[in-house]
């Protein structure tokens, strides 16, 4: 046998199409290898950008002793989570009920028909921390295979129950009202970091979700608690080495408290989602340090991770390329030391920028080397000479060794980028992150939608991937497509969303109520025997349920549907529960909760498009901050306005543009004055 990730697409398995270990994607060959050799597979999950997987491939993988024991002994499986987060979610059930917690990358072991047995996340090559080596526990469960058949049967049987068995949160009458969302900030509070903005402590992640609750909370009423929660939140996070000070764009997560030293890995859909939190603080307060995140980070995102087709690639690796035969080396290309700035700036700007930068002799990191961090905002007589040396310090780190992108694009998270570069690009009159927005939606349309309308989750180079799109793809994918409706007035997107939605209510809906994860004609039947992945509660992004949530309910106020809206109501009873119980996970479902309270309000424009009155009408509509707002304008005088059934029947008010606001189908009087549309919307 021969390692066969050589003809793969993905770039993390590419990542290991040299290694001795002959590596199979997942599918029927390599069960089927497995009943033939009546051997044990070993399933190992990551992603590219992950860089402990780097460090197990490096150590273990790439061991040719370790490497010959796992041929001789095993099916090997290699699996890109962000390809096939079905697979992902239904083994990482079984790590996290075996060891408490979860992680990549994931070691599990299955029988031949897909059911675990054992499961973990990273081994070392050698014993510690308690952890056995990876050769030890090749060893520990070649014998159990061989010697204690019945033992590994028992125990795959009893962890399949246990997934299959996938306790239900308990759902409310209807979706959380005014009592229980007030229950989620004060629980929210609870946990705050009063001293370093985000929640809980470390490692700490960047809480996008629950970000955008509380703004729209703070919106609807006015509570300066959770606003304050939002700035501090992402002062401390702009400000502190997860931000990309030089380049813009935010790493993975921080592994202190204090938003310090960072996990390295740029991914896009933290940056997306952190583009549209930044954009919505910057929308309610006018801040300053708000604007800054924005504009560079919607430049990282364009320059950094836009792909020739159009699309946006799915992450920049924490490692820089290591010297061959030497392990990845993290952050190299983030961090400096007081010397390497002198050596760059000279010593007065190398000095002054080690102050401000907090730069150290003994370093935030590691080696002496310090993350960059913004310890506070330049004056307004610092403003040029901090812009003249953070263009040096970035010129002058391209020469470093660049980390790896993984160019693949995931429908999902350029659902995200479509809804954030759109929002951002209308607010701040960017027309060239609109125009982004649109190729990137172009791009999906044309290779992810297949001849029946299905959603491909991943493509890469102009070539669709076969994996099916999973519930989140739809539903992100549609919100990207509903916010160009409101960013462009073409009713297309309009029509492409309802598509998707109809796919995720004939194919995803759950009977019981909610959604699950995967379409009824695309669940792996080896996962179905296990559990098909349902999870309402957020991650990284958004949880599917959620989203598909908040897509029906923008939908419906686009057109009207009570269908959809229907369908958005049962998926948000859950949410009801986990308000006061989890409200750290379930931040969008809060915030499609929110949107619901308020109405949401459906705003139309109608006038036309080159007259002033018609823009500074539709000007207030955008920066409105009332929760889940959708907004459209149009010219009546153009037929293709009625394909919007928003803006249907809409006139002109006494031959002005006017603004029409309705809220759960009651329409406040036309009004031809912005100040007055103002009103409207904030009540």
């Amino acid at each position: 046998m021969a390692n066969r990730l050589r003809d793969a697409r993905s770039p993390y398995l590419l990542q290991h199409a040299d290694n001795p270990v002959d590596w199979q994607e997942w599918g029927d060959d390599a069960f089927a290898e497995a009943r033939r050799r009546d051997v044990p597979v070993l399933l190992s999950v990551g992603y590219a950008a992950c860089h402990w997987c780097h460090v197990m491939a490096h150590e273990s993988f790439e061991d040719e002793r370790v490497a010959a024991y796992l041929n001789a002994r095993f099916v090997a499986i290699k699996v890109d989570r962000e390809e096939r987060p079905d697979v992902d979610a239904v083994y990482m059930e079984s790590v996290q009920a075996l060891t408490g917690q979860g992680g990549w990358p994931m070691t599990a072991f299955l029988t031949p028909d897909g059911k675990p047995f054992y499961a973990g996340t990273y081994f070392p090559p050698q014993p510690r921390h308690g952890l056995p080596s990876f050769s030890q526990l090749l060893q520990a469960v070649e014998e159990a295979w061989t010697q204690r058949r019945g033992d590994v049967t028992e125990s795959a049987d009893r962890i399949g129950a246990a997934l299959g068995g996938g306790a239900r949160v308990g759902s409310g009458d209807g979706p959380p009202g005014a009592d229980r969302l007030d229950a989620a900030v004060a629980r929210l509070a609870g946990e705050f970091d009063a001293s370093s903005g985000g929640f809980g402590g470390a490692p700490k992640f960047p809480p996008s979700m629950v970000l955008e609750f509380l703004l729209r909370h703070h919106a609807r009423t006015g509570d300066g608690r959770a606003l304050s929660m939002v700035e501090q939140t992402c002062a401390s996070m702009a400000g502190g080495g997860l931000y990309d000070q030089l380049g813009g764009g935010f790493a993975r997560y921080s592994v202190d408290a204090g938003w310090v030293v960072p996990h390295f890995e740029k991914m896009l859909y933290d940056n997306a989602l952190l583009l549209r939190v930044y954009t919505h603080l910057w929308r309610a307060t006018r801040s300053g340090e708000a604007a800054r995140v924005v504009r560079e980070t919607a430049e990282f995102l364009l320059r950094e991770l836009r792909t020739a087709e159009g699309g946006f690639a799915s992450s920049l690796d924490a490692d820089s390329p290591p010297v061959p035969g030497a392990a990845p080396v993290e952050g190299a290309f983030y961090v400096w030391t007081p010397a390497q700035l002198r050596e760059v700036l000279g010593d007065d700007d190398g000095a002054w920028a080690a102050t401000l930068l907090g730069v150290t002799e003994t370093g935030t990191f590691e080696h002496g080397a310090s993350t960059l961090r913004l310890l506070r905002s330049p004056s307004d007589d610092e403003a040029a000479r901090w812009a003249r040396v953070r263009r040096q310090l970035f010129d002058a780190r391209l020469p470093r060794p660049t980390p790896g992108r993984d160019d693949k694009v995931v429908a999902a998270w350029n659902g995200l980028a479509i809804a954030a570069l759109a929002e951002a690009g209308a607010l701040f009159d960017q027309p060239a992150w609109v125009s982004a927005a649109v190729d990137c939606a172009d791009l999906l349309v044309r290779l992810h939608l297949d001849e029946h309308g299905r959603l491909l989750r991943v493509s890469r180079d102009g070539v669709a991937e076969t994996p099916a799109g999973v519930l989140e793809d739809y539903a992100d994918v549609a919100e990207g497509f509903l916010a160009l409706v409101a960013v462009t007035g073409d009713p297309v997107w309009l029509s492409f969303a309802e598509q998707l939605l109809d796919i995720v209510l004939a194919q995803f809906a759950d009977p019981d109520g909610g959604f699950f994860d995967t379409g009824s004609e695309t669940t792996d039947v080896r996962l179905a025997g296990l559990r098909r992945p349902q999870d309402p509660t957020d991650n990284a992004t958004p949880s599917g349920w959620s989203a598909a949530a908040g897509a029906l309910l923008a939908f419906a106020a686009y057109t009207g549907s009570d269908r959809h809206r229907s369908a958005a109501g049962d998926a948000l009873r859950l949410y009801d529960a986990l308000a006061a119980r989890a409200p750290r996970f379930a931040g969008w479902g809060l915030a499609a909760a929110e949107a619901w309270l308020a109405g949401p309000a459906e705003v139309a424009v109608v006038g036309p498009a080159d007259d002033p009155r018609t823009t500074a009408l539709y000007e207030v509509a955008l920066r409105s901050a009332s929760p889940g707002a959708v907004v459209v304008a149009g010219d009546p005088a153009d037929p293709a306005t009625a394909a919007v059934p928003l803006l249907r029947d809409r006139t002109l008010a006494g031959g002005a543009p006017a603004a029409y606001v309705c809220r759960g189908f009651v329409c406040d009087l036309p009004t031809t004055d912005p100040a007055r549309l103002a009103v409207q919307l904030a009540g």
